[in-house]
Formats: structure tokens, C-alpha cells, sequence
């Protein structure tokens, strides 16, 4: 997720036009969507068990959101879509479901009521995606730099929040290496 943060959501290329200030507020933007968002999470679920791997989800859905508009604005513009970018969104979205989709499972959910959910989660980006598209057609100055920001922002986030401190609890002391093994892959890539 880090590489896809550094190499697609920040690279010079996807936030053109964007000035240091403006990257910075959108990057807030996102955290705060996140950040927001799992507090009422935390509210409704606790902040374990369910709640926990939920905030999991959010993290996804902050994520798949951004990148799925951005991912519509690139074919609306005939910009075609790396394989890196492809690559770190399908490497890290597989762990990133499982792990919670296994505590949600503990906590009674059944295998149809996850399934239903993640559904959603890619209904939601497909609509997303959709509306970049629809949004870069029709409007001339429309590029995903401001959503490259905001879901850079709201997985930075994550990460901190929820995602790293739930890999350390189940992976140990191996997690930190492998999140850079992670991230050298995808920098090779």
C-alpha cells in the first residue's frame, strides 16, 4: 500500500497542477474521511472484534473510492493504466480483505453477509469509476490529482490507525519486513 501511495498517488504525474499547500490540504481531507469515518465505526461496533476489522473495510473503501475515479478520469483521458499501479492495488487489496473478512467471520458474520458487503465495496467502485469517467468527458480540467491526494491522505491514515497495529498483532515481528518486501517489489515493478 505504501508503494502505491509513493509511486501512483503522489508521483509528480497524477497530481499536475496541484500546488504543495493544496496536496497537503487534500491529503488531510482524506485522513479525516478516514479518521471520521472509523470513529463512527468504533461507535457503532467497538473498536475490537468487529469494529476493528471494519475500520479495515473503511480503510478499503477510502481507498477504492479515489482510485476508482481516478482509474475512470485515465480511460475518459486515453491515459493508459500501469501495471504497477495495477499490480499494488491487486497485492495489497488481497490481504487487506482477507484479514478482516476472517475476524468478521469469528464475530458471527455469515459467509453471504461479507460477500454482500465486499460486493458493495466494488459496486460503490465501479459506480466511482463511472463518474471519473463521465466527470473527464464532460469537463476539460478534470486530471485526479485532487482525488490522488485525498486517497493518499485517507490510507496514510489507515495504515497508522488500523491496518499496521492489526498486521503486527497477527504477523509479529516479521510484519515490518515484509511491508518493505512489499515495497520493493513494487518499487522493482
Amino acid at each position: 500500500m505504501e508503494a502505491a501511495i509513493a509511486f501512483d498517488l503522489i508521483a509528480q504525474d497524477e497530481i499536475q497542477g496541484l500546488g504543495d499547500l493544496e496536496i497537503a490540504l487534500w491529503l488531510l481531507i482524506g485522513a479525516l474521511i478516514f479518521i471520521g469515518g472509523d470513529r463512527l465505526v468504533e461507535s457503532r461496533f467497538g473498536d475490537g472484534g468487529a469494529g476493528g476489522a471494519l475500520g479495515i473495510v473503511l480503510g478499503a473503501v477510502v481507498d477504492a473510492i479515489p482510485e476508482s475515479i481516478i482509474l475512470g478520469i485515465q480511460v475518459a483521458l486515453g491515459i493508459p493504466v500501469s501495471m504497477a499501479f495495477i499490480f499494488a492495488v491487486w497485492i495489497s487489496n488481497i490481504p487487506q480483505s482477507l484479514a478482516p473478512s476472517v475476524d468478521l467471520a469469528e464475530e458471527g458474520w455469515s459467509k453471504a453477509k461479507v460477500a454482500l458487503m465486499w460486493g458493495g465495496v466494488v459496486v460503490a467502485s465501479a459506480l466511482a469509476a463511472g463518474l471519473g469517467f463521465l466527470l473527464a468527458s464532460n469537463i476539460n480540467s478534470v486530471n485526479g490529482s485532487r482525488m490522488a491526494a485525498l486517497a493518499a491522505g485517507g490510507i496514510l491514515a489507515m495504515l497508522t490507525d488500523s491496518l499496521m497495529p492489526f498486521a503486527y498483532e497477527r504477523g509479529g515481528k516479521l510484519t515490518g519486513i515484509w511491508t518493505v518486501v512489499g515495497f520493493a517489489v513494487a518499487f522493482a515493478m
